[in-house]
């Protein structure tokens, strides 16, 4: 190589590394001073769902943290993809970050070419803020005391248990999907407009059992309106410390356990993802949202980036498989 095309690769090559390092400067200054305004944190559901109020408290508590106000913004219909499609457009800045639940892996498998982005590759996962775990529970009428009972009398009588839901492909059903598919028993699905109504019928008779998270359900338990048969979470809970998990009584394949985590926008520098994570899992673990959490109902998490991206991985995976087994088609 002559001398003035050694110079010039030189020359190229310092100025790709001062660019690099120029960008890795600015990188970890915007870091160290975020968030330096107001962020915004879309919620794909109306005011007042589960998801919206986890997701206000959380603002409240990341405010007090980072210094400045973690502004809650509704932006529901469409099973949550439209308010996620938002974000998934919004500026990669750390300015502006999504919540997700259960809905957000299942879709993928559910409603397939209609999501309008992709699940893996659009986002960066932040904190896996909680789960909530779900009991299986049966109306008083109902000739059966435990699961055993339950199954040996859905398989004496075919088609004829009927649970309810908050529509196909919500959380409840796929629940009695993952049941209905491992205890090989013939059980009716019968899809509501919302999970209230549901629980109305279920107390009047017209259904005979549903899924729903334990906080839902724990007043009916506790006075005898509804019977309590398992959870689906791997070991009991404490809230319901004589309630066995499906683990427990050998069908382990029936695991909803709900998740709700904060995500970004996939271009956000991973410095600031970091920042954020830090703080939110810290405040999680042990701080004032800890306990705030566990009143709710929820049980806390407050992964790492790394540990919520396998967990979405893992559950838009899980999903897929059940909703193709069971054939099940968003209506």
């Amino acid at each position: 190589m002559n001398t003035g095309r050694r110079s010039f690769v030189i020359g190229a090559a310092a100025l790709t590394l001062g660019a690099a390092a120029g960008a890795w400067t600015r990188t970890a200054q915007a870091a160290a001073g975020y968030p330096g305004k107001p962020v915004r944190v879309l919620v794909p559901y109306p005011p007042g769902a589960a998801t919206d109020n986890l997701g206000r408290m959380a603002a409240d508590e990341w405010a007090k943290a980072f210094g400045q106000p973690f502004i809650v913004e509704n932006r529901g219909g469409g099973g949550t993809m439209i308010g996620t499609r938002a974000l998934a457009m919004s500026e990669p800045d750390g300015y502006t970050l999504g919540m997700v639940d259960s809905a957000f892996v299942i879709n993928p498998g559910l409603r397939g070419a209609e999501v309008p982005y992709d699940t893996l590759k659009d986002f960066k996962p932040i904190s896996q803020i909680a789960t909530a775990p779900f009991v299986m529970v049966v109306h008083p009428s109902v000739a059966a005391k435990d699961l055993k009972s339950f199954i040996e009398l859905a398989k004496a009588h075919p088609g004829t248990l009927s649970y309810g839901s908050a529509g196909v492909g919500s959380g409840p059903h796929l629940a009695g999907e993952q049941l209905r598919q491992h205890a090989g028993i013939d059980i009716q699905h019968i899809p509501y407009r919302g999970g209230g109504t549901v629980i109305t019928d279920l107390l009047g008779g017209q259904v005979q059992f549903a899924f729903a998270t334990v906080p839902t359900l724990l007043e009916h338990i506790k006075s005898g309106r509804l019977r309590a048969i398992a959870v689906t979470t791997s070991q009991r809970v404490d809230q319901l410390p004589d309630v066995p998990s499906f683990a427990e009584l050998g069908l382990p394949g029936v695991d909803l356990t709900p998740l709700f985590g904060l995500i970004a926008p996939a271009g956000v520098p991973d410095d600031i993802i970091q920042k954020l994570s830090t703080t939110i899992a810290a405040s999680i673990r042990s701080g004032d949202m800890h306990g705030k959490l566990t009143k709710m109902g929820f049980i806390p998490v407050g992964s790492t980036p790394a540990e919520f991206a396998r967990r979405i991985q893992d559950e838009v995976r899980k999903w897929t498989e059940v909703i193709k087994r069971g054939g099940i088609a968003a209506q």
